[in-house]
């Protein structure tokens, strides 16, 4: 339940590379660690092996995301086009918001320290800085909107793992009991209907390029599905949106912020970048991609701890024949080993060590700065997944964390409680999150 980290790295070191498989709560899996294996499955056809139904059955999604969310999953289109697209043209709308909500949500005095509870905080901050972008003022900032997204995301992992329990017959009957979905998308329509409503009469009244018409994640929707589209159903593609925006982006940060907390000799490498890029240039996605040792403090943080340590899932649709002639019969399920590939000395030098600017010096060192970056996905770095399945929107959530970091260093001091030591993370089966009672220490710096 707890040791998949071990299971995975005994496998990999017993069959050196040879695929292998293990138990997980549900079913067996079959998993690669060679780069050819882990190239052949990145690379298969969604009919040989399928990316939607392995992430079905991890999530439950039909019970836990809503039924359209999965028959038609155009947000993912959305996400990977016209958010991704759009990150430096909104930039300083999210800048101001991480600004705000980090200065409002901490509410330190003169020149106190204060703890606060690390993961509930940074859940806060995320879920305003991305609604912001999503849907927009004065939304963003309600607090009842705030926390329905942070809690749909919360039933959505622990309803997933009850459903899957359950044989397939008993899975609708125990959901309804288990989710909470259709309470949620009433809340969640009610902050949302009257935005539906007022943006549907400008489009009518002038139009699909009314002037000032938002440019949201909301407005992006509401294009792409066309008018027929029920404020209900346009409710749920926001929450499955912000479910996986805010569950991975804030475990991202939280655990970054153990790090910095638990090291703080970091802290003032990482302002002296900070205040070095801004001293030539204004606050930018631009100028975000030449803090070298930021981006760098990000990929080391989620190289040694990702949120699942395997990457890559997948469901043969077909028998799939590997390379070396192995057949992955149909139905079964396959992975690559993040967590083996991860902690490989061959591929990281001295892995188990926490080495904040791991990445950046390997970019001064062979000059391949693309390549090293915190957003580019390989065979030995999974943490997105790889390939035209990778995380489509690890642009946005880039720069969402690197701007949230940057301020947090410019602005704040922090260290972790008396005599604590690092938050140790929590662990179940094959996911990793970040410690959700740890508290970390801010008090703002001194000029």
């Amino acid at each position: 339940m707890t040791n998949a980290e071990a299971v995975i790295q005994e496998g990999y070191k017993k069959y050196k590379g040879a695929p292998f498989k293990i138990a997980t709560l549900y079913h067996w899996i079959i998993i690669v660690t060679e780069r050819a294996h882990v190239e052949e499955v990145r690379s298969a056809r969604d009919e040989e092996l399928s990316f939607v139904e392995a992430a079905m059955e991890d999530f439950e999604s039909n019970f836990t995301l809503g039924v359209e969310t999965q028959r038609n999953p155009f947000h993912i289109d959305v996400v990977r086009s016209h958010l991704t697209r759009n990150v430096g043209t909104f930039y300083s709308t999210l800048r101001e918001e991480i600004f705000i909500a980090i200065d409002e949500i901490l509410v330190l005095k003169d020149n106190e320290w204060k703890a606060v509870p690390a993961l509930n905080t940074v859940q806060q901050i995320v879920a305003r800085a991305t609604n912001r972008i999503f849907v927009g003022l004065p939304v963003c900032r309600n607090p009842d909107f705030i926390d329905l997204n942070i809690q749909h995301t919360v039933d959505v992992i622990t309803g997933s793992l009850a459903i899957g329990f359950f044989p397939e017959f008993l899975k609708p009957v125990a959901a309804r009991f288990i989710t909470n979905v259709p309470k949620n998308t009433r809340r969640g329509a009610a902050h949302l209907r009257p935005i539906v409503e007022e943006r549907r009469k400008y489009l009518n009244e002038y139009g699909s390029d009314w002037t000032e018409k938002p440019n949201d994640l909301l407005s992006w929707l509401m294009d792409e599905a066309g008018s027929d589209i029920s404020a209900e159903i346009l409710t749920d593609y926001v929450l499955a949106t912000n479910f996986a925006a805010i569950h991975t982006t804030s475990n991202v940060f939280t655990l970054a912020l153990y790090n910095l907390a638990a090291n703080p000799q970091y802290a003032r490498p990482l302002r002296e970048e900070v205040e070095t890029v801004l001293e030539k240039e204004e606050w930018s996605r631009m100028s975000l991609g030449k803090m070298h040792k930021m981006d760098s403090f990000f990929k080391e943080t989620i190289r040694m701890e990702s949120i699942n340590v395997l990457s890559l899932a997948r469901k043969a649709v077909e028998d799939f024949v590997l390379s070396d002639g192995r057949v992955i019969p149909k139905g079964t399920r396959i992975h690559a080993g993040l967590v083996a590939l991860h902690y490989d000395d061959t591929l990281y030098g001295n892995p188990y060590k926490f080495d904040p600017f791991r990445f950046a010096n390997m970019r001064e060192e062979d000059g391949e700065g693309v390549k090293h970056q915190f957003v580019t996905t390989s065979p030995e770095y999974l943490a997105f997944g790889h390939g035209r399945h990778a995380c489509p929107g690890r642009f946005f959530a880039a720069a969402e964390l690197k701007t949230m970091l940057a301020h947090i260093v410019m602005n704040y001091d922090l260290k972790l409680e008396e005599n604590a030591t690092r938050p140790s993370s929590f662990r179940l089966a094959a996911t990793v999150g970040a410690n959700t009672t740890a508290k970390v220490l801010f008090r703002r710096r001194a000029r």
